[in-house]
Formats: structure tokens, sequence, C-alpha cells
């Protein structure tokens, strides 16, 4: 659907004249990507499953296989689809502003294979591995693995992915909130504004000035916070402003 010519025009009018823009998307880009929310992943097979079962390291010390076949089942869904309109657009509006920043809460690599470069990837990579014990870097796991592989120090190998009980990469997470803080315009994207601290950066973004965009098809917790809301999949908004800034 076509964006109404007020809300697109003042939101191409702030872009614009932004110096400094800060993005945070989150899995309502991926699902236009045909990859399920973490919660809609959470069936078929899965479905008799919780997060404290595949998704924590308490889950994964007491079950690592039946985690790992979780992630395994995820990443292989992964490679099979393309990034969509929302995530190559996020990669021209790199372009067309003089500071980018790009945080995402999606752990599938789209934005990376869109041509988006220095994304930070706050809840890691679903294609990249640690070991559990050490955090060794793992490099070339095959997929269709039962069990998890052992790293050369003799601990299990993970997904590079924060699970729940875990803390955000405190590095990561200090580049955003310095981002967010210095930006003109924020732009938040298929979140839906739920999971912390992630949840809060636009907040910081406002409360230093910034103006907050939020694209969306539905209302969120964040929206009675934005300046701007604009109502839709981001695969069809998004190209409508970059189309709007040409």
């Amino acid at each position: 659907m076509k964006q109404t010519g007020a809300a697109l025009g003042l939101a191409v009018e702030w872009l614009k004249n932004c110096k400094s823009l800060f993005v945070l998307t989150g899995a309502g880009v991926s699902k236009e990507s045909g990859i399920p929310t973490f919660r809609d992943a959470l069936e078929g097979l899965w479905a008799n499953y919780n997060p404290e079962q595949l998704a924590t390291p308490e889950g994964f010390r007491k079950n690592p296989s039946l985690v790992w076949q979780w992630y395994d089942s995820r990443r292989q869904k992964v490679k099979d689809v393309v990034p969509n309109p929302g995530h190559f657009a996020l990669a021209e509006l790199q372009k067309m502003v003089p500071e980018f920043f790009l945080c995402t809460q999606n752990v599938d690599g789209l934005h990376i294979r869109a041509g988006s470069s220095d994304v930070v990837e706050i809840h890691g990579s679903i294609s990249r591995f640690k070991c559990f014990d050490n955090g060794h870097v793992q490099t070339e796991v095959p997929y269709d693995l039962k069990d998890p592989p052992l790293c050369e120090c003799g601990s299990l190998v993970r997904p590079d992915v924060v699970w729940f009980n875990e803390p955000m990469p405190e590095k990561l997470l200090k580049q955003s909130f310095t981002a967010a803080e210095k930006a003109d315009v924020a732009l938040v994207v298929g979140t839906s504004g739920l999971v912390y601290p992630a949840a809060s950066l636009p907040f910081h973004a406002k409360q230093s000035g910034a103006k907050i965009i939020e694209v969306n098809p539905n209302r969120t917790e964040l929206t009675d916070s934005c300046d701007l809301f604009l109502a839709g999949p981001s695969g069809e908004v998004l190209p409508q402003l970059v189309e709007g800034l040409k």
C-alpha cells in the first residue's frame, strides 16, 4: 500500500536533512523474507518445546543435541531465503546519509547479504559459531549434524547467538547507544519493541533530540513514543522512502 503523501513526505524531509541516521530492525523485516519469528518457528516438530529448552545456556547444558538440531533447522531455513526489498532499501539508504548506523536484532545475516556494511548484529548470528566454555571462534561447521561438534579445547560448539539469560555483547551495546544518542533521526523497522535492552535504543535517541520514525504493519509498544508512524511492510515502505530521496 502507498503511504499518504503527507506522512511519507515528512519522513523524506527529515531524512534529507539528516546528518546522522540510526536504524534499528527487528524480526518483522526478516519475516517478509519468509523467516518465521522465534515464536512462530516453534511449530511442527518443535511445537512441544519452549524457549527455556531451546534458547538458554541451561537448556544447552541439559540437552545439547536437541538445541543443536533446533538451530541447525533454523540455519537451513535462513540459507534458503534471500533479502527482500526492505533490506536492499536500507543498503541504498546507507549511501544517502553522511553517517549511518544499523543495529539489528535479527540473527540471519540478510542485511549484510543485501549490501549493508558495518552492521551491528546485537543478538549475534546464526551462521557463526563459538565454543560454549571459552568462546573460541569456529569455522566451516557443516549442516545436518545430530550433535554439536567439539572445539579443540574439548568444549561443545554452540551458535554465536545471544540466548535468554545471557548478556548482550557489551562493546556492541555501547556502540549502539552511542550512535542512537548522536542521531538526528532514528528509523525503527519491524520490531515489536518488547525485547530489551535493544528496545530502549529509540528512547535514548529521542531523549537526545532525534526524530523517531517507525515502520511497521501494526502499532507496537514504541508507536506512541514515535514522531511518525508509517504503517505497512518494510519491503513496501522503505523503497518508497529511498525513491523520495533520489
